[in-house]
């Protein structure tokens, strides 16, 4: 797969306060069409990094680069508000606005004309799922609704990219993965990334890439395939998975490692006795293999099993362990 462009560029970026360095010097690069998640504990920097690239804050020292132009100094503010669409941790709402008056309020503020606004707000309160409650005070909507809200008002203007910092902070179940949804659909249409958190388990399941931060600067980045390999040079590439398959599957080992892509996984679990298996027994023979590739390459594993008779009673895929990768590359230190 060819390398995509960068769609945000940042070297030597930084911001102090005072005599503390919030940021340290960061060197990043977003690729476009990416979800990108920014990692790391409470000041760590990310949110900073999201104000500097946002044009909220004036750097210290270093240089930034949006879309393959300079990002920094004031001459290129009007750029930045174009390219850019910002979500903080906290938005706050007007709450007696309905919620296609919120919308319209900002696409006002960028100078959308009258006919593009009723376009462009009906057509991001059907993408958010509120079409439904346009005439409701916003005040009226649940904390998940708000959050949508307030992306949709970050894309009113339709940005290249998007900076969300902590957006599913205080969303319940349901409302993150209403949010995970939405951000995968937004990637669909094009967009760039870049969302902060420190709930690790979010950023796992949603982002094409991460960067991890510590004391202001980045401690590590990329795929997180690539970065578990680098903590484990002998870990094999992939998604793990974890089987069960119905008795008698005795064969299934040495087809599953003859497969293109499939690699068995020497701690997989044990037989429920902690024992050997045994062929003949009534428990399910249960594997850990890795695959490398998408849903097509699953969905050849399990071809394959179902081909040879063997009986499938669960293909579990295992979510990244962007914990592991975490607590593998940072100190837990962090400044002021």
């Amino acid at each position: 797969m060819a390398e995509r462009e960068p769609a945000i560029v940042t070297r030597g970026l930084a911001r102090r306060y005072g005599e503390r360095w919030a940021l340290a010097g960061l060197d990043l690069s977003v690729p476009r069409g990416l979800i990108y998640g920014l990692v790391g504990p409470n000041g760590a920097g990310k949110t900073t990094t999201l104000r500097l690239l946002a044009g909220l804050l004036e750097p210290s020292a270093g240089e930034a680069w949006i879309l393959g132009q300079p990002a920094t100094g004031p001459r290129h503010l009007d750029r930045l508000r174009q390219a850019i669409g910002y979500m903080p941790d906290f938005s706050g709402v007007y709450e007696d606005m309905r919620a296609w008056e919120y919308l319209d309020f900002y696409a006002r503020c960028h100078g959308l004309p009258r006919s593009l606004r009723r376009r462009r707000v009906a057509g991001l309160l059907d993408l958010i799922g509120l079409s439904d409650r346009a005439q409701d005070e916003v005040g009226s909507l649940s904390r998940g609704m708000q959050q949508r809200l307030c992306l949709a008002h970050a894309l009113v203007h339709d940005p290249a990219i998007l900076l969300l910092d902590e957006p599913a902070a205080g969303l319940d179940p349901r409302a993150r993965r209403e949010l995970r949804a939405l951000l995968r659909e937004l990637r669909a249409m094009g967009k760039t990334i870049v969302v902060s958190s420190h709930v690790l388990s979010e950023l796992a399941e949603v982002c094409d890439q991460v960067g991890i931060m510590e004391r202001g600067r980045l401690v590590a980045g990329g795929a997180l395939d690539a970065l578990e390999r680098d903590l484990d040079p002998e870990r094999s590439a992939g998604q793990r998975v974890l089987l069960e398959l119905l008795p008698p599957a005795e064969a299934a080992q040495a087809l599953l490692a003859g497969l293109p892509g499939v690699s068995l996984e020497p701690d997989g679990p044990a037989a429920p006795d902690g024992a050997a298996h045994d062929p003949e027994a009534a428990e399910p023979l249960r594997i850990a293999i890795r695959v490398e590739g998408g849903a097509e390459a699953h969905a050849a594993v399990i071809d394959a099993l179902v081909a040879a008779g063997i009986r499938v009673a669960a293909y579990q895929r295992q979510e990244r362990d962007l914990e592991r990768v975490f607590l593998g590359l940072t100190r837990a230190e962090v400044e002021g």
